[in-house]
C-alpha cells in the first residue's frame, strides 16, 4: 500500500493545492500529515498564496483519507475549523509491517526519541529538513524520516513530500524528482 507523506503546509493554498494534485495523481491509500497545517509561525516569513482559509476548505473534503498530528503552531481553534482529528501530538501507525512514530517533531526528534524498539521508524517534520537514515540511540537501531516541508523548505532544500510505497520511503520534489529513497526493511 502507498502512503503520501507531506509536512508544514503553513497555511499556503498554493503548496497544498500542490501536494494534493500529487496525492491524487499517486492514488495513495491515505494522506498523513505531519502538522503545521494552517499557521506560517513566528518564525516563519509568509508562505507564497497565505490562505489558511483556502487550505481548510482543500484538506475538510478529504478528511475520510487524512491522518494529521498537531504542529507546534496548531491551535484548539484549528480543530475547530477542521474536520479530522489535528491535535494529537503522535500516532503509531503499522504501516505495510512497519510499526511507524509520527509526530511533528518539536516534542519527539532524533534527540529526544520517543520509545522505539529495534527496526522502528521515527517519522516527523518541524525542521523543514529532508532526511531518511538509520540511527542507533542507546543501543536501538531505527529509522530517521522526515518528509522536508511543502510550503517553507530549509536548508537549501526544494519543496517537498514523500512515500511509503511497500518496504520504501522516498522523498520528492514538486516535479517528480527523487530527492532520497530508502528501504526501510532491517
Amino acid at each position: 500500500m502507498k502512503y503520501f507523506i507531506a509536512s508544514d503546509i503553513h497555511g499556503s493554498a498554493y503548496w497544498c493545492r500542490k501536494t494534493l494534485e500529487a496525492y491524487g495523481k499517486i492514488g495513495a491509500e491515505r494522506l498523513i500529515l505531519l502538522g503545521d497545517l494552517l499557521y506560517h509561525g513566528p518564525r516563519n516569513d509568509l508562505p507564497r498564496e497565505y490562505a489558511p482559509k483556502e487550505v481548510i476548505d482543500m484538506l475538510n473534503p478529504l478528511k475520510d483519507k487524512i491522518w494529521a498530528v498537531r504542529g507546534n503552531c496548531e491551535a484548539e481553534v484549528d480543530q475547530m475549523v477542521l474536520k479530522f482529528p489535528v491535535l494529537s501530538d503522535y500516532a503509531i501507525l503499522v504501516l505495510n509491517g512497519h510499526t511507524i512514530f509520527a509526530t511533528h517533531g518539536h516534542l519527539f526528534n532524533e534527540e529526544k526519541l520517543p520509545p522505539l524498539s529495534n527496526g522502528d521508524v521515527l517519522l516527523h517534520g518541524h525542521t523543514h529538513l529532508i532526511n531518511a537514515e538509520k540511527l542507533e540511540k542507546d543501543g536501538v537501531h531505527f529509522y530517521h524520516l522526515n518528509p522536508g516541508s511543502t510550503s517553507i523548505p530549509k536548508g537549501g532544500n526544494p519543496n517537498s513530500y514523500a512515500l511509503i510505497d511497500g518496504d520504501v520511503f522516498t522523498i520528492y520534489d514538486f516535479e517528480g524528482n527523487v530527492l532520497k529513497s530508502m528501504d526501510l526493511s532491517f
